[in-house]
């Protein structure tokens, strides 16, 4: 008896490897963003410890939103995606308005929230996923066989990356376009309806890079970041540099000298580059290993719940991991000189109130379907 009790309540928990990988980033954040800030938040604030503390501050209310949403039962987002979707759009409008959204560098992506920030197109992710997972399961027929099963979830997707593109906000956009069609092609529609549709899409974000200018120049200048390192290649010359000092074993926590003004954005979109500076090889590495454990393992729990007849549960898996990698990729390929510049954090780690709050709620709904997937195999 006391045995199979004990069994019982192992498999009720959450998975313990999901979790310490999410919790293992979560840890490399705060030390990375501590490291990289603290120059920064001396010189602006007078306080070293400024960013660490409001870090500090989002990763409690962070662990808080997922512990919540761990608690509540998968029927309560399958029942409620199209809510939090038009939840989703609406702050998506909000933060367009004069006088109600905030502006910085030329980009309005922010609502003010006393002394923080809410950043929409975070949340518009997570919205996203939830809803497309129900409509997935609600329409399932019509997904894998008509045209209007697939174009359906094509007019809400194109709703949400016109308001990210008004803001702008190519980074998110590209990240929600990608999520939706991996999502859609993983629920098994036809592959001519997905290949038409894709080829339209692609075109279309062409098109929407050769519109801006600034986005030209920031894919010329990352072909060849030298050629004006002063100027438009400095912050990719700069993350660069900041790669080559690290070596194999880098340059100790806390010596980087990339973080000392010379590396714009070092604690947020380019902290990955001070953690490589900081930790070398070895440790840029370390990380990259954490994120395709936490992807792969994800994904292994989407798999076993769609097997286990949880389809609206494995749907989100796909989804979460679909963002989680395609944020990860672009962030490093980014740093790295892979990737033209894009703003996008580096889940779990970049500084940022609603991407953490967002990444721990995303971690939380694939806890939550792995242990919903280990009680149905229980009761069976």
């Amino acid at each position: 008896m006391t045995a199979a009790r004990a069994r019982v309540t192992t498999a009720s928990g959450p998975d313990t490897t999901l979790a310490l990988l999410g919790l293992s980033l979560l840890l490399v954040g705060l030390v990375a963003i501590s490291s990289a800030s603290i120059e920064y938040a001396e010189w602006h604030f007078r306080n070293p410890w400024f960013h660490t503390q409001r870090h500090m501050v989002y990763l409690l209310l962070a662990l808080g939103a997922a512990v919540v949403v761990y608690r509540v039962p998968l029927k309560f987002w399958l029942d409620t995606g199209w809510v939090w979707l038009f939840v989703a759009l609406a702050l998506l409008i909000l933060v367009l308005v004069p006088g109600i959204g905030r502006e910085v560098n030329g980009s309005q992506r922010w609502l003010p929230l006393g002394p923080f920030t809410l950043q929409p197109s975070e949340f518009a992710k997570l919205a996203l996923v939830i809803y497309l997972a129900g409509y997935m399961v609600r329409r399932e027929h019509e997904v894998r066989h008509q045209w209007q099963g697939f174009l359906k979830p094509m007019t809400v997707l194109f709703a949400a990356t016109l308001l990210l593109m008004i803001e702008p906000d190519f980074g998110a956009t590209v990240i929600v376009v990608g999520t939706a069609f991996g999502m859609l092609f993983l629920a098994g529609v036809k592959l001519g309806h997905f290949m038409l549709v894709l080829a339209g899409a692609l075109a279309a974000m062409l098109v929407l890079v050769v519109s801006e200018p600034y986005r030209v120049q920031r894919l010329t200048a990352y072909t060849d970041p030298w050629a004006d390192p002063y100027n438009t290649g400095f912050q990719l010359t700069q993350s660069l540099i900041a790669f080559g000092r690290g070596e194999w074993f880098g340059v100790g926590l806390g010596n980087s000298i990339q973080k000392l003004f010379y590396l714009p954005e070092a604690h947020t979109d380019f902290v990955f580059s001070i953690w490589s500076e900081e930790t070398g090889f070895i440790g840029t590495v370390a990380v990259m290993a954490l994120y395709a454990g936490l992807i792969g393992r994800i994904l292994w729990v989407g798999r076993r719940a769609v097997l286990a007849h949880n389809p609206f549960g494995g749907y989100l898996c796909y989804g979460v991991a679909l963002i989680f990698a395609g944020q990860a990729f672009i962030n490093m390929g980014v740093s790295a000189g892979l990737l033209p510049t894009k703003g996008l954090t580096l889940p779990f780690v970049s500084y940022g109130g609603t991407s953490l709050i967002v990444c721990c709620s995303m971690l939380a709904l694939a806890l939550r379907v792995d242990n919903d997937t280990r009680s149905r195999g229980r009761r069976r």
